[in-house]
């Protein structure tokens, strides 16, 4: 069937997409909600999601109770905003559907509206009632509302239906089950009935029937979700406060709104398709679904469009397409966008990057960051465009093959080895294979490939499980229903001050103690042995954040006199909504709520990790003074034993680079500059000029900034840091190496180890320094010179220094092997003289097959040399060389021959002849009845070989050899 395209143009003009996401926005921000700006569609802090799915996951601390008290979240009772969201991945995936139909989407806007225990069911009915119908403007009789009918775990949601009711007949208000009707964040945390809105495209109908039935003309538009309720092992229990989470898609609001009944027919996809079709070789965009789409035209049509905008978009957000994670999502996506591209449109490879600016031109006032990143968006879809266009003609041709065998033998299944070998040696991710047997009328065999890719990944799977395992620790984690607990039950946020001071043992109160089963109740005690997770009234422990390890160290348990009566080995501190969860085991004693612990860090520790924080504030202003200010800190992690820093950067950075990079850090450092922390409001902070900040990172306000010399780096920084870079003592670069497409990572060491390192590289350089001494005609200075380099390369020291012995070593290797091979050629000019001699007097003789020792080493091409010498002066005679690699020393032996075709006749064959000279000293060899080569690893007895060569010539001519 063809999409309905009824509207007109004052439609799309009135209702522009660009108008609609405004006016949502200012209806909301007039009702007090404060507009949150879209988190970043590739949530690179938040490992849990592969991209953000909905509008609330910028919001995950609030609805969980881990909110920092500090953080600007901590205040927020009402927000609106439309977020960037992709679906493709995951648990929530609708990749398998989109171009099909007319309204899924891979990247999609999501118009959002929250409150934070602050109004709940009635005012968000309402808000929703008077927005849609009297400022959009839509009809009321068109308009059904769903609500939660209740289940046996949950009862019926009575509130919400009474609110519907004050505005729909009961007919319209619809009673559903929880598959459809209860939301949940995930099998544990905070969940609630919810309230779906839904729209009837045609009117004048009793449509109740077809809501929540998949048709295409009864579509749900906004989803109010009640978050009542949290959800643990045990069940659900009531949440301390209500929360509200709508999201209504734009797209389908839009189509609507225009009178449209795709969402492919609205005004910004309006502009994808017209600079598509010019590059099309099969025709513009025609709005075609199912069988009339037989070419599957349009369906490439609205995958390329779904498609180009989901990768500008999330590479714009930092991502980019790799072989990991979100970024092998997006490299699937972008690969099913080129096939369709090529294959179904016939679009000349690269056509997919040009879509770029019309993304741009669509959403740049929207989304600025499209606009900022516009080249590098086009600069990594280009090359990855390019990479895969190379492989896409073989891996179709290799499918068509496929096809026609298949269908050749009656068959209708791909084999999973097959499916693995488009993944695995033609790039083919398995659903665009599967995309591809779908339109053929074939399936694939799923489980086959998944056994293929199965014996592939066992051993680092394997791995991931046991890393998973912990090793049967279990995983202490405060969510919302704790937080609030330790609230109700008058515990305050942990004061953690104290972390910034050094060398205190700190007197604290135990709160509360969590372990496994949850909080131990009054009375209660962990005893020796128990894995539990403490909090404190106080605490002088650092919890991890910002990239730093948390400290580890020792809680002393003392009695009522504050004598020491047992111990806590802190090996974890992790922080929620202010709570310091000190996680570790109980190595003597026992504890109670209540009593007195003395917070012992270990310092020592604290202080090689302090110098490696400070260290990446520093190395951060060190790669934008030699890279550019376009250098974006994209993670870091600071332990005891190194630091890591990434980086966005388009290629590897030269020697020269990273030698400058390193040099400048080492020359902070030897500069004494003073470290120095503040803190100030978050406003005045971000107007500090220079002032740097982590890209998608949310911080607390006030908010602590880190300040090294007067202006050397200015930095948001919670961590705990040196006071001198002189405290570094030394810096060495140890690794630059890229993580992803875009972003490079530098791992470096500083004091002990970065003096280790100095010292190794010391080593090394007086080694190759020696080598280089040594004549290039030194026996087995090659040799000498690989070894020395596989040394280096194993070698803890600095990355530059390592790359500029390794560059010497490839110096002193090169003359090497170029004097051996002059040396060679002499010694070959000086054999062929020799050997042309011994033939000419052999021929003089009548002698029919020659055996000589020849001083080649195992130079097969000098043999060969030999070989065109003899046919020259004698086409007619057999001839064998034998050369010992290093005369007399036993070492390697080559073996050559040259048969005429009279001799062969004979029985005397060159391929035989070498095998069964070799065979007295272990050697093999082979070729043809005309010529053949062979060696044997070792030979400790020449003579005897050139017998063994000798007899079997003699054996097959009757004549004597000489």
């Amino acid at each position: 069937m063809l999409s309905k395209t009824t509207t007109t143009t004052t439609d799309r003009e009135e209702w522009s997409t660009d108008r609609v996401r405004s006016t949502f926005v200012e209806f909301f921000e007039e009702r007090e909600h404060i507009m949150q700006p879209s988190s970043a569609c590739a949530p690179l802090n938040d490992p849990t999601l592969l991209f953000t799915n909905a509008g609330m996951n910028q919001f995950k601390p609030i609805f969980l109770g881990q909110v920092d008290p500090n953080s600007p979240l901590a205040t927020l009772k009402r927000a609106c905003n439309s977020q960037k969201c992709i679906r493709a991945g995951g648990k929530h995936n609708d990749l398998e559907d989109v171009g099909r139909d007319t309204y899924h989407h891979t990247f999609f806007e999501m118009l959002g509206t929250w409150s934070f225990g602050d109004y709940f069911k009635k005012e968000a009915i309402d808000y929703a009632w008077t927005l849609l119908t009297e400022v959009y403007r839509l009809d009321p009789d068109r308009l059904y509302a769903t609500y939660f009918q209740g289940d046996d775990r949950v009862e019926e949601d009575v509130e919400a239906r009474e609110f519907w009711l004050q505005y729909l007949p009961p007919e319209r208000v619809i009673g559903c089950s929880a598959k459809d009707n209860f939301w949940e964040m995930g099998d544990t945390g905070p969940c609630g009935p919810c309230s779906e809105i839904h729209y009837d495209r045609i009117g004048g109908r009793d449509a109740a029937a077809l809501v929540n039935a998949d048709d295409p003309d009864v579509i749900e538009i906004w989803n109010i979700v009640f978050i009542q309720y949290n959800r643990d092992e045990k069940g659900l229990n009531p949440l301390p406060q209500k929360h509200i989470d709508t999201g209504m898609g734009l797209e389908r609001l839009v189509s609507i709104l225009q009178n449209k009944s795709s969402n492919y027919d609205i005004d910004v996809f309006t502009p994808i398709f017209d600079k598509l079709s010019e590059f099309s070789n099969v025709g513009p965009y025609e709005g075609k679904l199912g069988e009339e789409d037989a070419s599957l035209k349009d369906t490439a049509y609205r995958a390329i469009a779904d498609h180009i905008r989901t990768l500008s978009f999330a590479i714009a957000d930092g991502a980019v397409p790799n072989n990991e994670g979100r970024g092998y999502v997006l490299r699937r996506i972008l690969r099913r966008a080129t096939r369709y591209g090529q294959q179904i449109l016939k679009a000349e490879p690269g056509f997919f990057q040009k879509l770029v600016p019309v993304v741009v031109e669509t959403f740049g006032d929207a989304y600025p960051e499209l606009v900022e990143k516009q080249a590098t968006i086009t600069e990594i879809i280009a090359e990855e465009e390019v990479a895969f266009s190379s492989m896409l003609d073989r891996g179709i041709k290799f499918f068509a093959d496929l096809e026609e065998e298949l269908r050749a033998s009656g068959q209708k299944q791909l084999s999973g080895d097959k499916a693995f070998y488009l993944y695995d040696t033609l790039g083919f991710p398995i659903d665009l294979t599967e995309l591809m047997a779908e339109e053929a009328g074939l399936t694939v065999d799923s489980t086959g490939f998944a056994n293929e890719m199965e014996a592939q990944k066992k051993r680092s799977r394997e791995a991931r499980a046991a890393a998973k395992s912990g090793g049967g620790v279990p995983r202490l984690e405060l969510i919302a229903e704790q937080t609030a607990a330790l609230a109700e039950n008058g515990v305050l946020p942990t004061d953690d001050s104290y972390k910034y001071k050094w060398d205190v043992k700190l007197p604290a109160t135990v709160m509360s103690i969590y372990g496994p089963d949850g909080f131990l109740k009054q009375g209660e005690s962990a005893e020796t042995g128990d894995y539990v997770g403490v909090v404190l009234d106080k605490s002088s422990f650092y919890a991890e954040a910002g990239g730093q390890e948390a400290d580890t160290g020792e809680l002393q348990i003392l009695d009522d006199s504050n004598e020491v009566v047992g111990s806590i080995d802190v090996r974890d501190v992790q922080t929620y909504g202010g709570y310091l969860l000190h996680i570790g085991v109980v190595t003597e004693g026992s504890l109670q709520s209540g009593l007195h612990v003395n917070c012992r860090v270990d310092y020592d520790r604290r202080r090689q990790v302090a110098p490696n924080h400070s260290m990446t504030h520093i190395l951060n202003a060190a790669l934008r003074e030699v890279l550019g200010d376009a250098v974006d800190q994209r993670g870091s992690l600071c332990n005891d034993e190194k630091l890591r820093f990434d980086f966005s950067h388009k290629k590897a950075m030269s020697l020269e680079e990273l030698r400058r990079t390193e040099e400048i850090c080492q020359e902070i450092v030897q500069k004494s500059m003073p470290v120095t922390a503040r803190t100030m409001p978050l406003a005045e902070a971000q107007a500090i000029d220079g002032v740097r900040a982590v890209f998608g990172e949310v911080y607390p306000d006030p908010v602590r900034v880190v300040q090294v010399g007067d202006d050397t780096s200015i930095e948001f920084c919670g961590g705990t840091h040196i006071a001198n870079t002189a405290e570094a003592e030394a810096f060495v670069v140890v690794e630059e190496t890229a993580v992803a497409k875009g972003i490079r990572r530098i791992t470096a060491v500083t004091r002990d180890a970065a003096r280790e390192a100095i010292s190794e590289g010391n080593k090394f350089e007086s080694l190759v320094k020696d080598l280089e001494g040594l004549s290039v005609e030194s026996e087995g200075l090659d040799k000498q010179a690989g070894a020395l380099r596989k040394e280096v390369d194993e070698a803890f020291m600095s990355a530059t220094v390592k790359a500029g012995l390794r560059n010497r070593l490839e110096g002193v290797q090169k003359k090497a092997t170029e004097a051996k091979k002059a040396a060679i050629a002499k010694r070959v000019n000086t054999v062929l003289k020799v050997v042309t001699a011994d033939v000419e007097s052999a021929l003089s003789e009548n002698v029919r097959a020659l055996v000589l020792q020849v001083d080649i080493g195992a130079d097969s091409k000098a043999s060969q040399q030999v070989i065109n010498a003899v046919k020259k002066i004698a086409p007619e005679m057999a001839f064998m060389g034998l050369s010992e690699e290093e005369p007399g020393s036993g070492a390697k032996l080559l073996a050559f021959s040259v048969v005429p075709e009279s001799l062969i006749e004979g029985g005397l064959k060159a391929d035989e002849w070498v095998r069964k000279t070799l065979e007295v000293c272990g050697g093999r060899g082979g070729g043809k009845a005309e010529n053949a080569q062979g060696q044997a690893s070792t030979c400790s007895d020449i003579e005897t070989v050139v017998t063994a060569a000798k007899d079997f010539a003699e054996s097959k001519t009757n004549a004597e050899v000489s």
